[in-house]
Parts: C-alpha cells; structure tokens; sequence
C-alpha cells in the first residue's frame, strides 16, 4: 500500500537516501563510505554487489541467474521453475535436503522463486553465517545432482501447484490465457509454471542441458545486504565462487512483438462464482525504449487509475458509480521485453461486463481528453516516492531491487534514478503517453465467464504471478 506524507517530510526523508558508489575490483575498499553499494565482477564474470546496512546483525544474501520463463522455448515451458525446485535436491557434499535444514539450525531462513527474467535463491540469517550461505551456493551453482526419480518426484510436485494455483483458480486461469493471446511472439505469452502439455513430456536430460546452459558464474549476480562489510563479502565470493568455471552462455535474439492490428478478446468458461475482466494495453519498459520518459509517466498514470482511495478508479467507478466492486491497475517498467498495462475489475451485482468494459474506457478517455490535475500529480507523486523511501526499511527489499535491475540488464544504479524521475513527470506527459498507448487497436480483453460448478474444469492453465515459488 502506498503511503500519504507531506512533500517536505519527503524531501527530508529523500536527502537521508544511502548514497550508492560503484567500483571496480581493483579499487581499495577501504576508501569507499561506510555505508553504499559496492560492486567487483570475478574474474570467471559473476558480479557481487554489496549494501552495507547496520541497523541489525542480520544479513540477506541473493543469488540472481539470467533465466527465467521468457527464457524457455516452446515444448519446454516450465522448465525454469522445475530446476528451482531441484535445486533443493542436493550434491554429493550437500545430499537432498540438507540445504534447508542447515539453514534452519542456524537460525535463517531461505527460498527462491522463478519469474519472466530471472530466477533467484535467498537467505535470510544472521551475519556470523554469511560464509555458510555463500559456501551452500556455490556447491549447487554447478555442482548439483539431478537424479532421475528425484526429477519424477518433482514434476508431479510443480504440476500439482500448477493445478492449485491456475487450474483451480479461475482469475489465474483467465490471466493465463490473456496473456497467451495478447502476445504473439513476445516470450511473455508462455506461463512460468509450464503448460501441462510441456510438464507431461519434460524429461531429465532437458532439465541437465537447462542446469548445464544457465547456471554458471557468469550468468549470475551475488548481493548482500545487511550488517557486513564489503571486503569481507568479497573475499568469500572469491574463495567460493571463484574456482567455478565460466559457461558459453547463449546471445538471446530480440523478442519485439509483432504490430498488433486489432482489439483482441477471449472468453474463459470455467466454473466460478463471480465474473472477472482483464484488460491490457501494449506498453515499453525501460529495456525496450529510448523515450524513458514514457515508461515513468506511465508508471505515475498506474497511481493516478489505482494509487488508494483517492484514485479515479477508485473514487469514480468503485464508492462513485459502484460499477465494480474492485478495480486496479498494473504496470512494471523492470522487464526484460515490451509489457502489458493491465486493468482487472469484478462487476458489482447486476452490472454487465459490457458497462464494467465501458466505464473503465470512460476513465482512460478522460485522461486522454484533459490534463489531471496538479493536485493529483501532487498527491500520486507522494504516494510513489513515499512508498521507495520506505522500502529501504527492508533488507530484503533493497537486495531485491538491486537484483532485479543488475539481473535484466539496466544495471543496480537506474534505482537511485526513479524518485528524481517520477517527480519531473508532467501532466502533459501522462496526457501524451496515455493518447500513444492507450488504443483500441492496441488492447487485449479477457473475460471470465463463470459456470456451474459441476462442470469439471479442465487441466490447462498457470500461475496468476509473476513469480513461481519453490517451497
């Protein structure tokens, strides 16, 4: 939830922001400021970035590797998500299992999830442990056993999350096939947890040339955050990371969407209570244009559709109209490939999808036809820098956001840009940008009709999420 505060408390709040310094391996740490980012490349090509943080003897250690559910070819969807898992499974120093609870006797915690762009494996322990998490890490980077019934045992296991999660779960299977039909090559037409076609016919050789391909140092990011000192993170990650040998990873061709020439729709008829829209405008990210400043005034329009109880979809549609009984808006600049600015809404009682469609169409034309208000920017732009200040709060947050930047390429720096960013955006420009995106043509619908529940539902669908957890 984003949070009110006053611009001048914010001011406050943005000069105290951790200055982030970047440097090379062969600069002397002991020059750099007591607290910041900083960030080596091994010489095998794994980057380490390291936030020191001294607010409690905590720390948070991240492996990021470049791979994720873009990544996969047809056939082998999911496979991504089905390694998370067997990673888990053990090495010969490590046997299965035994990752978790050596974790756990010391006290932390860990997992992992699988996205578009990127997989990612954590820990959350106290800093006398940091050595432990990175020496685990490195034995699994390259070192793990994929047995054949361990591989059985876990497919069956993702295919029952995948049947808990999307089959089962008619918003998510609606999601699933809305994003199936408005991309055509765009690789984020492919669910993360797999097609249960692909499930079915993924063998253990598959999952080894996918381990062999994408999980090597130089297709992977370490960041620390927490009550370390950097020098230290980087001895470690050279004594345990550094032996490994680098991988020929592939060169990824681009994946730009073909011209859509037509408003798209698709209908789901699963049993369900409610009925449920989704809608979604094709739209840039940071990765994919050179006009940055469409993707941040984009991103304050989601804040002016959706941004609490004082966003239009909110005061107009929900407590105004009472059209819908909720209704919200989506957008993430951080990709990889060219997105979706989606738009998902439950009617109230009695209210077509038709009406539902319309008023929300009402509500970007407004936006299209007039300038907002500088009230409104005032109060968006509160709402958006507010919640980034805050977020510092959380260890695990800001290793995250690190990960997430260095890992689809804009490089851990782009994140000290957004609240300068987000506060030079014009009403002119969320005018602009909602006119040259926000077009029928452009526009992709799906529509949840529901059913009685004593149809059976089918065994195809995915993951509502943008990301696949493996615990």
């Amino acid at each position: 939830m984003r949070i009110f505060i006053s611009l001048i408390v914010l001011a406050t709040l943005v000069i105290g922001l951790i200055l982030f310094v970047f440097i090379a391996e062969d600069q002397p740490l002991d020059e750099l400021a007591e607290t910041g980012i900083q960030s080596m490349e091994l010489k095998n090509g794994m980057k380490v970035i390291v936030q020191e943080n001294r607010r409690a003897p905590v720390l948070v250690t991240q492996v990021w590797y470049k791979v994720g559910g873009s990544y996969e070819h047809d056939g082998i969807t999911g496979i991504s998500h089905v390694l998370e898992h067997m990673m888990f499974k053990g090495t010969e120093d490590t046997p299965a299992g035994k990752f978790s609870e050596i974790i756990a006797a010391h006290g932390g915690k860990e997992n992992a999830f699988t996205s578009k762009d990127y997989t990612a494996y954590f820990q959350r322990i106290s800093n006398d442990h940091l050595e432990l998490c990175l020496s685990l890490e490195a034995d699994r980077m390259r070192n793990l056993l994929l047995g054949e019934d361990d591989f059985l045992k876990e497919v069956e296991v993702v295919k029952e999350e995948r049947r808990l999660r999307t089959d089962d779960k008619p918003t998510a299977l609606t999601y699933e096939r809305f994003n199936a039909v408005a991309f055509v090559n765009n690789p984020y037409r492919k669910p993360i947890i797999g097609w249960m076609e692909d499930l079915d016919t993924m063998k253990i050789d598959d999952l080894r040339e996918w381990y062999q391909t994408w999980y090597a140092p130089n297709n992977a990011t370490l960041v620390v955050v927490g009550d370390v000192k950097a020098k230290q993170v980087f001895a470690l990650a050279k004594e345990y990371f550094g032996p490994l040998k680098p991988a020929e990873i592939p060169q990824l061709k681009p994946r730009k969407e073909v011209q859509q020439h037509g408003i798209k729709r698709v209908q789901v008829k699963v049993p369900a209570k409610v009925p449920f829209l989704v809608m979604g405008y094709k739209v840039p990210v940071l990765n994919t244009t050179e006009n940055s400043d469409d993707v941040y005034a984009l991103e304050l329009l989601s804040g002016l559709l959706d941004g609490g109880n004082s966003s239009r979809f909110s005061k107009n549609l929900v407590r105004g109209s009472q059209i819908a009984s909720s209704v919200g808006a989506g957008y993430s600049l951080y990709a990889l490939h060219d997105s979706l600015f989606t738009i998902s809404a439950l009617p109230s009682n009695g209210i077509s999808m038709d009406d539902l469609e319309a008023a929300i169409i009402a509500q970007i034309t407004a936006l299209q036809d007039e300038l907002p208000t500088e009230d409104e920017l005032a109060r968006v732009k509160a709402q958006v820098v507010a919640s980034s200040v805050f977020e510092q709060d959380s260890s695990f947050y800001q290793a995250m956001k690190i990960g997430i930047m260095e890992t689809v390429g804009l490089g851990w720096q782009t994140k000290d840009e957004y609240v300068d960013r987000i506060n030079a955006v014009t009403a002119e420009q969320v005018q602009r940008v909602a006119r040259k995106y926000f077009v029928e043509d452009h526009l992709t619908v799906a529509e949840l009709i529901p059913q009685s529940t004593e149809v059976k539902l089918s065994t195809s669908g995915n993951m509502n999420a943008g990301e696949a957890h493996a615990n």
